[in-house]
């Protein structure tokens, strides 16, 4: 038995490199429309705040459904070919919307553009592709690359907008899809390998112990909340910045300053929850601060400043929130079920988006702009009142160990037992088939010494 450790190969190297890449443009091609597409919906036939509020947001209704299948078609069938089929989709669905004249033809195409639901396919390949021990940094590689597309996307959509119109968004994401293509066949390099990874991919028997924990719950109704406000919202920032007279060609630099000073705000409130462990708190705060931020845009927003300063803190708290719940996420799932743990989130994350749409559209449409602002504001409060109540997230590391061929039958049956008496190891999970070892383990308290002799033991048991 090993502990598994090392730097990144080039081959890994590489292949996170194109996987990033090829998430970010896809993830990319679906953000742009947030910032663009209420205001540019009146010149589509058929246009209401309820049917622009559907476009924005059903393709996390074909995301949601399909993700699990996508992922357990490239278990059987490869992983290369579901996710170049999933780009044909998400291409498809471009060239349907760019060329829309009527608002159906383009939730149509967002539809479409859904269905190409190649998330966990991806990150199934980023996992044949790399070592256990660098697992962690290529995950958190992707993480990073969503984020910057979403940052990006808040620029770049009103620019192209402002210049080609609502076309331009599409045709762009056209271009899009088809780099993600090139660089699926070209820069990505072929699987050594295809397995099943619990670290990533889902595990059906292990639903209902993560369905049953109640802070993994908590953790689902979360990105479900946020990315529901996120996109019910964006049916009506974009009128609240016409109504503060910045012009929709500046809507780009606009979201490029809020986001720039979010992101710069938001780090060192990262740095306190993870090294100071205040996970909890940070949590409580950013909820806090969205349901705020929400309340302010509702009418209490005084001119270009007042706006300005609201949106500011609500992507500080939603910035904090994307960076920190996948990471209480980690911490809290059992050993060996985070793959299963992180579908489900992934799930609620798009659920929650196809929610938000129809919820902001029909406010508007039933009310006004200020009625989406305070319908989001009162799920912000329930939201809340949920989140008070859960534990602390116990502040431990997930390891994964090698187990060598010669460790058969009785051996791997008493493993379990020996890694768990270790002081600081949390919790065990050994997979056989897998050959892996899964550990959560609290590294202020790890015998580091007592798992390395246990390691030592076990590669030469004669000793």
């Amino acid at each position: 038995m090993r502990k598994v450790s090392g730097l990144l190969l080039a081959t890994e190297r590489r292949a996170i490199a194109g996987l990033a890449c090829l998430y970010a443009t896809r993830m990319l091609g679906l953000f742009m429309v947030l910032p663009v597409l209420a205001i540019y919906a009146d010149d589509l036939r058929g246009a209401t705040p309820l049917l622009v509020g559907l476009a924005l947001g059903v393709y996390g209704l074909t995301q949601a459904v399909l993700q699990i299948p996508f992922g357990l078609a490239s278990d059987r069938f490869g992983r290369k070919p579901v996710i170049a089929f999933g780009l044909l989709l998400f291409l498809l669905g471009s060239v349907l919307a760019a060329q829309a004249e009527t608002i159906a033809m383009v939730i149509a195409g967002r539809c479409l553009q859904g269905s190409g639901a190649v998330a966990a396919a991806i990150m199934a390949l980023l996992a044949d592709q790399t070592r256990e021990q660098v697992r962690t940094t290529a995950m958190a590689t992707i993480g990073l690359s969503i984020g910057t597309a979403f940052a990006l996307a808040m620029v770049l959509g009103p620019w192209l907008a402002s210049g080609f119109g609502l076309a331009g968004v599409f045709w762009f994401t056209v271009g899009l899809a088809v780099l993600g293509l090139v660089v699926l066949w070209k820069l990505v390099p072929p699987a050594p390998r295809r397995t099943r990874h619990r670290d990533v991919g889902l595990d059906r028997q292990q639903f209902r112990q993560i369905l049953g924990n109640r802070d993994l719950w908590r953790m689902d109704v979360s990105i479900f909340a946020l990315h529901l406000i996120l996109m019910a919202i964006f049916v009506a920032v974009p009128f609240r910045l016409i109504e503060a007279g910045i012009p929709i060609e500046r809507h780009g630099l606009t979201y490029l300053g809020v986001m720039a000073l979010a992101f710069v705000t938001m780090v060192p409130l990262v740095v306190v929850a993870e090294k100071y462990r205040r996970m909890k708190a940070m949590c409580l705060l950013a909820i806090t601060l969205i349901t705020l931020s929400l309340g302010g845009l509702a009418g209490l927003a005084e001119g270009v400043w007042g706006l300005f300063a609201w949106l500011w803190l609500f992507f500080i708290a939603f910035n904090l929130l994307e960076a920190t719940l996948p990471s209480m996420l980690s911490k809290l799932a059992p050993a060996g079920a985070k793959g299963t743990a992180m579908g489900i989130y992934s799930t609620s994350q798009f659920l929650g988006a196809f929610l938000g749409g129809v919820m902001g559209g029909l406010l508007a449409q039933t009310w006004s702009l200020s009625a989406v602002f305070v319908g989001a504001a009162l799920v912000g409060l329930a939201w809340l009142a949920l989140m008070v109540g859960m534990s602390a997230p116990p502040h431990l590391s997930s390891e994964v160990i090698a187990l060598d061929d010669g460790h058969e039958g009785d051996a791997l049956e008493t493993l379990m037992d020996r890694l768990a008496d270790i002081a600081g190891v949390e919790d065990v999970l050994v997979v056989p088939e897998e050959r892996l070892a899964y550990l959560k383990v609290d590294k202020r308290h790890l015998d580091q010494d007592a798992l390395t002799r246990l390691m030592e033991a076990r590669r030469d048991p004669g000793n």
